[in-house]
């Protein structure tokens, strides 16, 4: 996995936003007072000093730490940056203008973009730069719990608030054994069931200056098991098996401990291969998916699709999406077969030639076809492409605290576990590895391979059932 943090605090959305804000305010000018002015030769001469503008201003703002989620939003601090990024950018683009005499400086038109787009930028700034933000990302907010006393997790809060970190605060967790406040649901001794409960991403600690190391530590590395990304505030501690950076957040200084990625840039190129690919592969296999609909009808009765509940990532539940390969009665049956099951230590249920398996089930089992409905999954978000198989809520109910880490990510349609002997592994612990190995050797080349491995696998039609 690619480990390098430079984009965990990069908020992509604001620069997404400032761009925004030059085309639109372009738009704007050019409606008002750039009709006709300029050839088709010089818009293309404009439009190249226009984008290095742009650029120029981004740099700008990075160099600023605009675009660092965890500084201050102050209006006056945020507003004085970007007005010294924007006056720079401005500055260079007239020096281009000046030295590229084939372009017509037009004052007018040229003034008005200026004061156009300075104007959208405040604007954004005062009122869509916070809203908008909370609006996009909303879907994808960490659900977190913290760790400490009333009185650090109160001013720590009070930081966070005038951060542009977006999070769902689930609730806090006291030191001590109970506390009659609104937001605490629990002891930290029972920290694992709380994790499991309330579908944690993410843990903040906050460590009481008196308190013992050790006994913190535990906690830490149980969070590491679980793959639950772990924040500890003020203190140092081993890094274990997970990766770690420093940041900060007001006056506390915040080490993450983390086994998942969180690279902005590659999380983000990944959703947008996600959506793609799903929407690619829906409309090219949309005949194969007629035809498999019809069939399933005339073999037998029953609907045309399973779904059935999942869990995805950290423990949430959704309803994936198959064809349906069995008969109707399929789950009443399965308790009478557990005895055949091929898994080992009954962590999963697998059987060559099962019963339950229709005519048509059989075939589009072994062709995968049966999984096809599944990227429906994946273009609303609850899967990925790539991932881990995605287990029942039974299976989930018996994982050990290490086993639950193969859940820290979004279940795929496709992983190690299905290019790697799938049906002919009957080992559950071994399933984990290949899992937790993605996990940790994520990058997005890995994606790739095993995509172009899995097709593969599906023209052999091995291990398939």
């Amino acid at each position: 996995m690619n480990r390098s943090n430079s984009g965990a605090s990069f908020d992509i959305v604001h620069v997404v936003l400032d761009i925004f804000v030059h085309v639109i305010s372009f738009i704007i000018s050019y409606n008002v007072w750039g009709r006709g002015i300029y050839t088709a030769h010089e818009w293309g001469a404009f439009a190249t000093v226009y984008i290095v503008s742009i650029i120029i201003f981004l740099l700008c703002n990075r160099t600023l730490n605009i675009y660092n989620s965890t500084i201050f939003f102050y209006l006056d601090r945020i507003v004085k940056r970007e007005s010294v990024s924007f006056a720079l950018a401005v500055c260079c683009a007239a020096v281009i203008f000046l030295k590229a005499s084939y372009i017509e400086f037009n004052v007018e038109f040229m003034r008005g973009l200026c004061l156009v787009t300075y104007e959208v930028m405040i604007l954004e700034i005062l009122f869509f730069e916070r809203i908008l933000d909370r609006i996009i990302m909303r879907k994808y907010i960490s659900r977190v719990l913290y760790v400490g006393s009333k009185d650090s997790y109160n001013k720590f809060r009070y930081f966070l608030k005038k951060t542009s970190i977006i999070i769902n605060e689930i609730g806090y967790v006291s030191y001590d054994d109970n506390d009659d406040s609104l937001e605490y649901i629990g002891k930290l001794s029972d920290l694992e069931k709380l994790i499991r409960k309330y579908n944690i991403d993410q843990v903040y600690m906050l460590q009481k200056r008196d308190m013992d190391i050790n006994n913190l530590q535990k906690y830490v590395d149980l969070c590491i098991e679980m793959g639950v990304t772990c924040r500890v505030i003020v203190d140092t501690f081993k890094r274990r098996k997970s990766f770690s950076y420093v940041s900060s957040i007001g006056t506390y200084p915040v080490t993450t401990f983390h086994t998942v990625t969180m690279n902005t840039y590659e999380r983000v190129f990944k959703r947008l291969f996600d959506i793609c690919f799903a929407f690619v592969a829906i409309v090219l296999t949309s005949p194969i998916m007629l035809i498999t609909a019809i069939a399933i009808k005339i073999d037998s009765k029953g609907p045309v699709f399973f779904k059935q509940v999942r869990v995805g990532k950290n423990g949430r539940h959704f309803k994936m999406w198959k064809f349906r390969s069995m008969y109707q009665n399929a789950d009443e049956l399965k308790s009478s077969l557990m005895e055949f099951n091929e898994i080992e230590d009954g962590m999963m249920f697998k059987m060559k030639d099962d019963p339950r398996v229709t005519r048509v089930g059989k075939f589009i089992r072994k062709t995968s076809i049966d999984e096809l409905p599944q990227f429906f999954n994946v273009l609303f978000g609850s899967m990925s492409v790539v991932g881990t198989r995605p287990p029942t809520i039974d299976e989930v109910a018996k994982y050990s605290t290490k086993q639950w880490r193969r859940i820290s990510i979004k279940p795929g349609i496709t992983g190690m576990w299905q290019i790697s002997g799938r049906s002919s592994i009957t080992d559950f612990n071994e399933v984990v590895e290949m899992d937790t190995k993605y996990i940790d050797e994520w990058s997005l080349w890995l994606d790739f391979k095993i995509i172009l491995k899995t097709v593969a696998e599906i023209f052999i039609h091995k291990n398939a059932y």
